[in-house]
């Protein structure tokens, strides 16, 4: 049977299991993080909220909020790390955990960071910028051994993401699959669509052999799902090199908001497109997340 807990930093609270319910924003403004390239992948910086134009299942919206990069106090942003620890993970472990540190340190905006470590057990812990040294403890404290409850731990995430306002970036490193959790994918997929987190996939596939096109596969789509990006690193130096680019996708990112009007509390999925009028609008590549539900009131 699969245990799961709820950590924070200062002690360890028992979860009794894996939420499965359904978690819907009540706000009446749409949030959507957007990254714009251009020729050779490279990130427009500098746009303006003019340069831009939502749709919402065709129909044209008004923006009302607009930022660049991290907007500060006003929309504090909470930063997520899922990591695989399991048997799988056994040659790539030490380098991703590494990684991850470094990645914490160099991003001076998180107001947080939520750590989700998992294997056949699922563990979510919360810590301030204060306690980062126990953070750094906690994911250089393990061996890997067990199944991979992939799954679950997203749930587990999406869950405690649900409790917090502002932006939310998760980092997922794993092989990518899922040996044991009692989430289905359909139900994963059904609640990051029902959330705001940006996710980036970090995927180690070597070690999958002839099962790890699924696994690329589905992590593409949870990365897609959210408006995030899903990455395949082949060895240490390109593993930073990719926190490096997510690093810069942070920075550069914008964040767009209106208020939908379609006003029916109807809990429907809505499409959402997002294009850029700037300069070079032709070449220029706009990624957003597809959509979201409708609120229930």
């Amino acid at each position: 049977m699969i245990r799961m807990y709820l950590a924070m930093a200062m002690g360890l609270v028992t979860s009794v299991g894996a939420s499965q319910q359904m978690f819907r924003t009540t706000t009446d403004v749409v949030h959507l993080p957007v990254t714009v390239m251009g020729r050779g992948d490279a990130l427009i910086r500098g746009l303006t909220m003019d340069a831009f134009e939502v749709f919402e299942d065709g129909q044209r919206q008004t923006l009302t909020f607009f930022a660049e990069g991290a907007p500060g106090e006003a929309v504090p942003l909470h930063l997520g790390l899922l990591l695989d620890t399991s048997g799988s993970m056994d040659q790539e472990l030490a380098d991703a955990s590494s990684a991850a540190i470094r990645f914490v340190n160099a991003l001076d905006e998180a107001v947080d960071v939520t750590f989700v470590d998992f294997a056949t057990e699922v563990r979510v812990s919360q810590f301030s910028p204060g306690s980062f040294p126990y953070l750094f403890e906690r994911v250089r404290s393990h061996e890997a051994q067990g199944a991979t409850a992939l799954y679950d731990a997203l749930v587990m995430y999406l869950g405690a993401a649900a409790r917090q306002d502002g932006q939310k970036v998760l980092l997922v490193y794993t092989d990518g699959e899922d040996s044991t959790s009692r989430t289905s994918y359909g139900q994963l997929i059904d609640q990051l669509r029902l959330s705001d987190v940006m996710v980036y996939a970090i995927g180690y596939m070597a070690s999958l052999h002839g099962s790890g096109g699924t696994a690329q596969v589905r992590l593409n789509d949870l990365a897609h799902q959210s408006g995030g990006e899903a990455f395949y690193p082949m060895g240490r130096a390109a593993l930073d090199e990719i926190y490096a680019r997510i690093l810069d996708e942070i920075a550069s990112r914008y964040t767009l908001g209106y208020v939908s009007t379609n006003r029916a509390a109807d809990g429907r999925w809505r499409k959402v497109q997002v294009k850029t009028t700037a300069p070079g609008a032709e070449v220029a590549k706009v990624r957003t997340r597809p959509g979201y539900f409708a609120p229930i009131r």
